[in-house]
């Protein structure tokens, strides 16, 4: 793909202005073991409440999972991981039009979602674990974010290893997204992510950030999901608690790189920080390089 998208298309004949500057996706989730303890929900109707109170700070989208993916992490059934999405996202309809991307990696539970009213779907095995996915991403016409991760949840911070991490990351997301298309779903409604913490060591976080650019070339949006991550505890020494000032931090380092949809837990303090580093950068109200 070549040259740089102005507009992520959704369903509804919605989209998300990416060309005039960054936006915040907010973490919404509906499990009770993620691994920053506030943003466990307890179920739809607080999980309403959270999205909509990031609406009202600033968030473009929301990220509603019902299956943890932080390392160690355990697979969620599919009916249990249903019972936790749906419901959420019907009560989150029923108070806002607040796009919404749901975090599965599993086709049943993506074509709910977006029958219940979801817009994009947040695959962090970037069609890996469900053959269905892409199918169903293309029937739906469903905005697309493809995350590369190595391994799976459970083990993949096992020893992660890596020759070139930029490079290898960078080529797998073209491969992904290159499936995705063949499979029909729409060049303008893919995302792609490098997988912050997902089977990365501390070095490879570091070189994803720095190399962003390289990514960022291939042409799609590009979003990043650094929220109170651990590499940024062992850069700082903080507990998960502690970690907000280095999150932004790590975003506006991203947003240098080249990334423009930031998921993260603390919407209005993202928000406020990617505002200014833009306006420092000379870019607000104007179209992105």
């Amino acid at each position: 793909m070549t040259g740089r998208q102005k507009a992520i298309s959704l369903l509804r004949g919605r989209s998300l202005d990416i060309d005039s500057g960054p936006l915040v996706m907010g973490i919404v989730n509906v499990t009770p073991d993620s691994y920053y303890p506030p943003s466990r929900s307890r179920g739809a109707v607080e999980a309403a409440e959270v999205a909509v109170a990031m609406e009202a700070e600033g968030a473009a989208i929301v990220d509603l999972g019902g299956e943890s993916t932080r390392p160690g992490s355990n697979y969620v059934e599919e009916a249990e991981e249903l019972e936790r999405v749906v419901p959420a996202i019907t009560a989150i309809r029923e108070r806002s039009d607040l796009p919404i991307s749901v975090d599965t990696r599993k086709a049943s539970v993506a074509r709910a979602a977006i029958e219940a009213g979801a817009d994009m779907i947040n695959d962090v095995s970037a069609f890996r674990h469900d053959p269905g996915m892409a199918a169903l991403a293309a029937e739906k016409g469903a905005a697309v974010l493809l995350m590369h991760m190595k391994g799976e949840p459970r083990t993949m911070q096992s020893e992660p290893s890596y020759v070139d991490c930029v490079a290898e990351v960078r080529d797998f997301l073209a491969e992904a997204a290159a499936e995705a298309i063949a499979a029909g779903v729409d060049p303008g409604r893919i995302l792609v992510d490098p997988g912050i913490g997902f089977g990365k060591r501390l070095e490879d976080n570091l070189a994803l950030l720095s190399g962003l650019g390289s990514i960022a070339d291939l042409g799609y949006p590009v979003a990043i999901g650094i929220s109170r991550k651990a590499f940024l505890g062992a850069l700082v020494g903080k507990a998960v608690d502690g970690r907000l000032s280095a999150s932004l931090g790590a975003a506006c380092a991203a947003l240098l790189g080249g990334a423009v949809v930031f998921r993260v837990h603390d919407v209005a303090a993202t928000a406020d920080a990617l505002a200014v580093f833009e306006a420092i950068l000379g870019r607000t109200g104007k179209a992105r390089p």
